[in-house]
Protein backbone atom coordinates (compact mmCIF):
# COMPACT_ATOMS: atom_id res chain seq x y z
CA UNK A 1 0.00 0.00 0.00
CA UNK A 2 1.13 3.57 -1.03
CA UNK A 3 0.68 6.54 0.62
CA UNK A 4 1.40 10.32 -0.21
CA UNK A 5 1.86 13.38 1.82
CA UNK A 6 2.71 16.66 1.15
CA UNK A 7 5.24 18.35 4.62
CA UNK A 8 3.58 21.89 4.96
CA UNK A 9 5.78 22.88 7.79
CA UNK A 10 7.95 25.38 7.65
CA UNK A 11 10.27 23.57 10.34
CA UNK A 12 12.19 20.00 9.53
CA UNK A 13 10.17 17.39 11.10
CA UNK A 14 11.71 13.58 11.73
CA UNK A 15 9.46 11.08 9.53
CA UNK A 16 8.21 9.15 12.61
CA UNK A 17 7.08 12.53 14.33
CA UNK A 18 5.36 13.68 10.81
CA UNK A 19 3.93 10.10 10.38
CA UNK A 20 2.28 10.79 14.05
CA UNK A 21 0.56 13.40 12.88
CA UNK A 22 -1.10 11.78 10.21
CA UNK A 23 -2.40 9.30 12.95
CA UNK A 24 0.15 6.34 12.23
CA UNK A 25 1.30 4.67 15.94
CA UNK A 26 4.10 3.86 17.01
CA UNK A 27 3.24 -0.10 16.45
CA UNK A 28 2.79 0.50 12.38
CA UNK A 29 5.60 2.97 12.49
CA UNK A 30 7.68 0.20 13.64
CA UNK A 31 6.41 -2.46 11.35
CA UNK A 32 6.68 0.20 7.97
CA UNK A 33 10.65 0.45 9.42
CA UNK A 34 11.08 -3.14 9.14
CA UNK A 35 9.64 -4.23 5.84
CA UNK A 36 8.43 -1.28 4.42
CA UNK A 37 9.89 1.97 2.78
CA UNK A 38 10.12 5.47 2.25
CA UNK A 39 10.43 7.93 -0.19
CA UNK A 40 11.02 12.08 -0.51
CA UNK A 41 10.43 13.68 -3.90
CA UNK A 42 10.17 9.88 -5.68
CA UNK A 43 13.88 9.17 -4.05
CA UNK A 44 14.26 6.66 -1.20
CA UNK A 45 15.64 8.02 1.80
CA UNK A 46 16.62 6.37 5.14
CA UNK A 47 14.34 6.52 8.22
CA UNK A 48 16.19 9.28 9.73
CA UNK A 49 16.02 11.70 6.94
CA UNK A 50 15.02 15.43 8.59
CA UNK A 51 11.70 16.43 6.41
CA UNK A 52 11.26 19.97 4.75
CA UNK A 53 8.33 22.27 3.44
CA UNK A 54 7.54 21.83 0.15
CA UNK A 55 8.75 17.72 0.35
CA UNK A 56 6.33 15.19 -0.44
CA UNK A 57 6.34 12.03 1.44
CA UNK A 58 5.55 8.76 -0.05
CA UNK A 59 5.13 5.73 2.49
CA UNK A 60 4.84 2.16 1.33
CA UNK A 61 3.74 0.07 3.68
CA UNK A 62 4.33 -3.86 3.52
CA UNK A 63 1.40 -5.72 2.23
CA UNK A 64 -0.77 -7.06 5.18
CA UNK A 65 -1.55 -10.37 2.96
CA UNK A 66 -5.12 -12.05 3.23
CA UNK A 67 -6.51 -14.55 5.30
CA UNK A 68 -6.29 -18.25 3.76
CA UNK A 69 -8.15 -19.47 5.90
CA UNK A 70 -11.40 -16.96 5.01
CA UNK A 71 -13.25 -18.29 2.08
CA UNK A 72 -14.63 -15.34 -0.42
CA UNK A 73 -18.74 -15.98 -1.15
CA UNK A 74 -20.60 -15.31 -4.35
CA UNK A 75 -23.53 -13.82 -1.92
CA UNK A 76 -25.38 -10.43 -2.66
CA UNK A 77 -23.18 -7.31 -1.84
CA UNK A 78 -24.70 -4.17 -1.46
CA UNK A 79 -21.96 -1.50 -1.93
CA UNK A 80 -23.06 1.94 -0.90
CA UNK A 81 -19.30 3.39 -1.76
CA UNK A 82 -15.91 2.03 -2.39
CA UNK A 83 -12.68 3.88 -2.55
CA UNK A 84 -9.42 2.55 -2.44
CA UNK A 85 -9.04 2.05 0.91
CA UNK A 86 -12.81 1.76 2.28
CA UNK A 87 -16.03 0.07 1.70
CA UNK A 88 -19.00 1.05 2.55
CA UNK A 89 -21.75 -1.51 2.82
CA UNK A 90 -25.33 -2.10 3.31
CA UNK A 91 -26.35 -5.32 5.35
CA UNK A 92 -29.03 -6.97 5.26
CA UNK A 93 -30.38 -8.43 8.76
CA UNK A 94 -30.02 -12.10 8.77
CA UNK A 95 -26.39 -12.13 7.96
CA UNK A 96 -23.53 -12.56 10.10
CA UNK A 97 -21.11 -10.06 9.91
CA UNK A 98 -17.82 -12.51 10.46
CA UNK A 99 -17.31 -15.74 10.04
CA UNK A 100 -17.83 -17.78 12.95
CA UNK A 101 -18.48 -22.05 14.40
CA UNK A 102 -22.18 -21.37 13.07
CA UNK A 103 -21.07 -19.85 9.65
CA UNK A 104 -17.72 -20.07 8.35
CA UNK A 105 -18.09 -19.03 4.81
CA UNK A 106 -21.10 -16.89 4.13
CA UNK A 107 -20.87 -14.05 6.73
CA UNK A 108 -20.46 -10.36 5.04
CA UNK A 109 -16.49 -10.64 5.15
CA UNK A 110 -16.91 -13.89 2.82
CA UNK A 111 -19.24 -11.77 0.74
CA UNK A 112 -16.42 -8.57 0.83
CA UNK A 113 -13.99 -11.44 -0.31
CA UNK A 114 -15.95 -12.65 -3.26
CA UNK A 115 -16.70 -8.97 -4.28
CA UNK A 116 -12.87 -8.46 -4.24
CA UNK A 117 -12.13 -11.51 -6.27
CA UNK A 118 -15.46 -10.47 -8.68
CA UNK A 119 -13.79 -7.33 -9.60
CA UNK A 120 -10.09 -8.70 -9.76
CA UNK A 121 -9.11 -6.30 -6.78
CA UNK A 122 -5.73 -7.48 -4.53
CA UNK A 123 -6.87 -10.09 -1.89
CA UNK A 124 -7.19 -8.21 1.21
CA UNK A 125 -7.82 -9.01 4.49
CA UNK A 126 -11.21 -7.02 5.30
CA UNK A 127 -11.11 -4.72 8.60
CA UNK A 128 -14.71 -4.28 9.69
CA UNK A 129 -14.82 -0.50 11.46
CA UNK A 130 -18.75 -0.73 12.44
CA UNK A 131 -19.79 -4.18 13.32
CA UNK A 132 -23.35 -5.28 13.48
CA UNK A 133 -25.57 -8.01 14.88
CA UNK A 134 -26.76 -10.42 12.69
CA UNK A 135 -30.15 -9.28 12.75
CA UNK A 136 -29.37 -5.62 12.55
CA UNK A 137 -29.56 -4.18 9.38
CA UNK A 138 -27.98 -1.29 7.70
CA UNK A 139 -24.34 0.56 7.60
CA UNK A 140 -21.01 -1.61 7.90
CA UNK A 141 -17.69 0.29 7.06
CA UNK A 142 -14.71 -1.67 6.04
CA UNK A 143 -11.03 -0.60 5.67
CA UNK A 144 -8.90 -2.19 3.26
CA UNK A 145 -5.49 -2.03 5.15
CA UNK A 146 -4.27 -1.91 8.68
CA UNK A 147 -3.16 1.93 8.28
CA UNK A 148 -6.94 2.60 7.33
CA UNK A 149 -7.87 0.62 10.18
CA UNK A 150 -6.18 2.59 12.74
CA UNK A 151 -6.79 5.88 11.21
CA UNK A 152 -10.95 4.92 11.55
CA UNK A 153 -10.39 3.52 15.03
CA UNK A 154 -8.82 6.77 16.35
CA UNK A 155 -11.77 8.44 14.65
CA UNK A 156 -14.16 6.40 17.17
CA UNK A 157 -12.06 7.11 19.77
CA UNK A 158 -11.90 10.90 19.23
CA UNK A 159 -16.13 10.74 18.60
CA UNK A 160 -15.37 11.52 14.84
CA UNK A 161 -17.48 8.81 13.82
CA UNK A 162 -20.61 9.39 13.92
CA UNK A 163 -23.30 6.60 13.73
CA UNK A 164 -26.95 7.18 14.04
CA UNK A 165 -29.57 4.18 14.13
CA UNK A 166 -33.12 3.88 13.27
CA UNK A 167 -35.22 1.91 16.24
CA UNK A 168 -38.52 0.89 16.56
CA UNK A 169 -39.15 0.40 20.58
CA UNK A 170 -42.32 -0.70 22.45
CA UNK A 171 -44.70 1.38 23.58
CA UNK A 172 -44.87 5.43 24.06
CA UNK A 173 -41.58 7.12 25.28
CA UNK A 174 -42.69 10.00 27.83
CA UNK A 175 -40.28 12.49 25.64
CA UNK A 176 -39.02 13.64 22.63
CA UNK A 177 -35.25 13.40 23.33
CA UNK A 178 -34.01 11.92 25.60
CA UNK A 179 -30.57 10.49 27.23
CA UNK A 180 -29.80 6.79 28.67
CA UNK A 181 -26.37 6.62 30.34
CA UNK A 182 -26.28 3.53 32.07
CA UNK A 183 -23.23 1.01 32.73
CA UNK A 184 -23.62 -2.36 31.07
CA UNK A 185 -21.50 -5.91 31.27
CA UNK A 186 -22.17 -8.96 29.92
CA UNK A 187 -25.05 -10.95 32.20
CA UNK A 188 -23.38 -14.04 33.72
CA UNK A 189 -26.18 -16.08 32.84
CA UNK A 190 -27.33 -15.25 29.04
CA UNK A 191 -26.24 -13.35 25.92
CA UNK A 192 -27.95 -10.48 27.29
CA UNK A 193 -25.94 -7.16 28.19
CA UNK A 194 -27.57 -5.77 31.77
CA UNK A 195 -27.22 -2.21 33.72
CA UNK A 196 -24.60 -2.55 37.01
CA UNK A 197 -23.17 -0.42 38.82
CA UNK A 198 -19.60 -2.60 37.52
CA UNK A 199 -20.41 -2.07 34.03
CA UNK A 200 -18.39 -0.30 31.60
CA UNK A 201 -19.69 3.38 30.87
CA UNK A 202 -22.82 3.33 28.16
CA UNK A 203 -24.37 6.51 26.42
CA UNK A 204 -27.43 6.42 24.37
CA UNK A 205 -29.04 9.46 22.91
CA UNK A 206 -32.87 9.24 20.64
CA UNK A 207 -35.19 11.33 19.39
CA UNK A 208 -38.29 10.29 18.63
CA UNK A 209 -39.20 10.38 14.93
CA UNK A 210 -43.38 9.20 15.17
CA UNK A 211 -44.92 7.95 17.62
CA UNK A 212 -47.12 4.61 16.62
CA UNK A 213 -50.34 2.91 18.42
CA UNK A 214 -47.91 0.68 20.30
CA UNK A 215 -44.55 1.56 19.27
CA UNK A 216 -42.18 4.80 19.50
CA UNK A 217 -39.83 5.18 15.98
CA UNK A 218 -36.57 7.00 17.56
CA UNK A 219 -33.17 8.24 15.58
CA UNK A 220 -30.94 6.66 18.25
CA UNK A 221 -27.14 7.86 18.57
CA UNK A 222 -24.13 6.22 20.03
CA UNK A 223 -21.57 8.06 22.28
CA UNK A 224 -19.97 4.88 23.13
CA UNK A 225 -20.29 1.40 21.73
CA UNK A 226 -20.41 -1.43 24.01
CA UNK A 227 -22.22 -4.70 23.01
CA UNK A 228 -25.76 -4.20 22.18
CA UNK A 229 -26.12 -1.08 23.78
CA UNK A 230 -29.24 0.41 22.01
CA UNK A 231 -31.10 -2.81 22.92
CA UNK A 232 -29.89 -2.97 26.23
CA UNK A 233 -30.44 0.44 27.26
CA UNK A 234 -34.11 0.43 26.03
CA UNK A 235 -34.71 -2.64 27.21
CA UNK A 236 -33.49 -1.31 30.54
CA UNK A 237 -35.94 1.81 30.71
CA UNK A 238 -39.28 -0.94 29.58
CA UNK A 239 -38.80 -0.29 25.89
CA UNK A 240 -37.22 -2.91 24.26
CA UNK A 241 -36.95 -2.98 20.37
CA UNK A 242 -39.77 -5.08 18.51
CA UNK A 243 -39.00 -8.01 17.50
CA UNK A 244 -35.91 -8.45 20.01
CA UNK A 245 -36.89 -11.70 21.67
CA UNK A 246 -33.42 -11.68 23.40
CA UNK A 247 -34.70 -8.46 25.25
CA UNK A 248 -38.52 -9.63 25.70
CA UNK A 249 -39.30 -7.28 23.00
CA UNK A 250 -42.95 -7.98 21.88
CA UNK A 251 -42.64 -10.85 18.78
CA UNK A 252 -46.54 -9.28 17.16
CA UNK A 253 -45.91 -6.16 15.63
CA UNK A 254 -45.43 -7.39 12.50
CA UNK A 255 -41.72 -8.03 13.02
CA UNK A 256 -39.60 -11.18 13.89
CA UNK A 257 -35.75 -9.56 14.39
CA UNK A 258 -35.13 -6.63 16.88
CA UNK A 259 -36.20 -3.16 15.08
CA UNK A 260 -33.19 -2.11 14.53
CA UNK A 261 -31.46 -0.60 11.22
CA UNK A 262 -27.66 1.32 11.29
CA UNK A 263 -29.10 4.01 9.05
CA UNK A 264 -26.74 6.92 8.98
CA UNK A 265 -22.69 7.11 9.30
CA UNK A 266 -20.55 9.86 8.76
CA UNK A 267 -16.53 10.04 9.49
CA UNK A 268 -13.44 12.33 8.05
CA UNK A 269 -11.85 10.51 4.93
CA UNK A 270 -8.83 9.46 6.58
CA UNK A 271 -6.24 10.55 3.56
CA UNK A 272 -8.44 13.99 2.34
CA UNK A 273 -9.84 15.33 5.49
CA UNK A 274 -13.29 15.58 3.79
CA UNK A 275 -16.10 14.85 5.67
CA UNK A 276 -18.24 11.73 4.20
CA UNK A 277 -22.07 11.41 4.97
CA UNK A 278 -23.91 8.64 3.60
CA UNK A 279 -27.92 7.38 4.33
CA UNK A 280 -29.01 3.51 4.16
CA UNK A 281 -32.58 3.17 2.74
CA UNK A 282 -34.93 2.25 5.39
CA UNK A 283 -35.32 -1.85 4.62
CA UNK A 284 -38.61 -2.92 4.00
CA UNK A 285 -40.11 -4.86 6.83
CA UNK A 286 -39.18 -1.65 9.23
CA UNK A 287 -40.81 0.70 6.31
CA UNK A 288 -43.74 -1.49 6.59
CA UNK A 289 -44.42 -0.53 10.63
CA UNK A 290 -43.38 2.84 10.62
CA UNK A 291 -46.16 3.46 7.55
Amino acid sequence: MEIKWQVESDSEKSIKRFLATKGVSHRLYSELKRRGRVLVNEQIVPFDYALTSGEQLTVIFPPEGSDADVAGSDGELEVVAETAHYLLLNKPAGLNTVPGPANSTDTLVNRVKGHWRAVKSPDRKPHIITRLDRFSSGLVLVAHDILTNNLFVQQQDQHQLEKIYLAIVAGQLPDDHGVIEAPLAQSPTSFQQVVTATGKAAKTEYWVEKRLPQATVVRVKLHTGRTHQIRAHFASIGHPLLGDELYQGPMDQGIERQALHAWQLSFIEPYTGVKQSFTAPIPEDLANIIK
